[in-house]
């Protein structure tokens, strides 16, 4: 059994739209959208992963962050910590630096249904929020 920590980041911009970007054909839980991140490394807090995270995947610096949400979740064959942060500051334009397609999505607009199911409480409290 895998046992995963990720740190992802809600990237909103002052027009209250969302960055999200789309899995990769040979991923876990291929061509989904996700908020972009990855695994916290070892010697990492969840902060400083997601700050590393969007720097290589988005290309952006953070400059101003707070924690959403924290969820678990267990598939089959794998365990998840999710930590999720609101990221509202940033130097630079989001894009998909790993050759993933990015758009934004106006936050009431998100569609429960495009993202990984371990996604879906974080979702439905955005188009709530």
């Amino acid at each position: 059994m895998k046992i995963l920590q990720i740190s992802v980041g809600i990237i909103r911009n002052a027009e209250g739209e969302i960055y999200i970007t789309q899995r990769a054909a040979d991923a876990h839980m291929a061509h989904k959208w996700e908020f972009p991140g990855g695994k916290i490394e070892a010697e990492e807090s969840p902060e400083q992963a997601v700050i590393r995270e969007l720097q290589e995947e988005v290309g952006i610096t953070v400059t101003s962050l707070q924690q959403f949400d924290k969820l678990e979740y267990q598939f089959p064959d794998r365990h998840i910590t999710l930590w999720f942060w609101l990221v509202d500051g940033w130097e630079g334009e989001p894009w998909g630096k790993e050759g993933q397609p990015g758009r934004w999505v106006a936050q009431r607009e998100l569609v429960t249904g495009e993202f990984p199911p371990a996604n879906a409480p974080v979702i439905e409290k955005l188009i709530l929020g």
